[in-house]
């Protein structure tokens, strides 16, 4: 394993070893030619309150494995644990239901959750505030912006209360400035929560901003890579120099991966 200087976080939890446990994974799918290998042998462990990105081209099968984390599909072989519960999970698109206020899609998590109903609106309240939308349970969600509508889906998925939260480019389609916001404020709040996070992205600073370790996957199939530890002190920037110069060793890989895999 490649590593950029490592350092032990000390944040711990004491309740489970792992926040995931992902063993020996691989994933195919039938298509019209016949079986395809999308995710072969995957072995990654995330720490409780880990901040993990993973990283690759288009089609790696990024968002593969963090379906299979999450549940929603089965793996081919191997396994996966995640030992404090059920995973929550964040989109690229924030996925609120039209008819609800933002206040109203918070609760609704609350009451799949079985927290009562009377408790329900001062939990979605102390939620958005926590996202910094304090006022907003009101609103309709044409009323808010897109930075507003991923902060409210941020908020319902906190509401899950799981000690995991799995994110796949949930800042993808935003503009720059908007992104660079809730990379703060993700980061603020991952560091509020002791949450652990897995973080889907094919944006490298985005990655090295962001994560505690990056994890590269190749192409076809899908495979780990390489990863980096990255000791940059939060909170970054973007443009910090630091991340800056693992941004570059990183893209470096990524295009070696892409060249072997004849992607364009």
């Amino acid at each position: 394993m490649a590593t950029a200087i490592a350092k032990a976080d000390d944040r711990v939890s004491v309740e489970h070893e792992h926040a995931a446990r992902i063993g020996h994974v691989s994933k195919s799918f039938s298509g019209p030619t016949g079986s395809q290998l999308v995710l072969d042998d995957i072995t990654l462990d995330v720490a409780p309150g880990e901040f993990v990105t993973l990283l690759g081209a288009s089609g790696c099968g990024k968002s593969t494995l963090l379906n299979l984390v999450a549940g929603l599909d089965r793996p081919t072989a191997g396994s996966i644990e995640t030992p404090g519960g059920r995973p929550a999970l964040m989109f690229q698109e924030h996925a609120l239901f039209p008819w609800l206020t933002a206040g109203k899609n918070i609760e609704l998590a609350l009451r799949l959750r079985g927290v009562a109903k009377s408790e329900r609106r001062t939990e979605a309240e102390r939620l958005l505030e926590l996202v910094r939308l304090g006022g907003a349970y009101g609103k309709r969600v044409h009323e808010l912006s897109g930075g507003m509508r991923q902060r409210v889906a941020m908020a319902r998925a906190l509401a899950q209360d799981s000690r995991l939260l799995l994110m796949d480019e949930p800042f993808a389609a935003l503009d720059a400035i908007t992104r660079d916001v809730l990379h703060d404020e993700l980061t603020r709040i991952w560091r509020e929560t002791n949450v652990s996070v897995l973080f889907v992205t094919h944006n490298v600073r985005e990655a090295v901003r962001l994560a505690q370790r990056v994890v590269l996957l190749s192409s076809r199939p899908g495979r780990i890579a390489r990863e980096w530890t990255v000791d940059i002190e939060q909170p970054r920037r973007i443009e910090d120099t630091a991340v800056a110069e693992l941004s570059v060793e990183i893209t470096e890989e990524l295009r070696g991966e892409i060249r072997r895999h004849g992607q364009h």
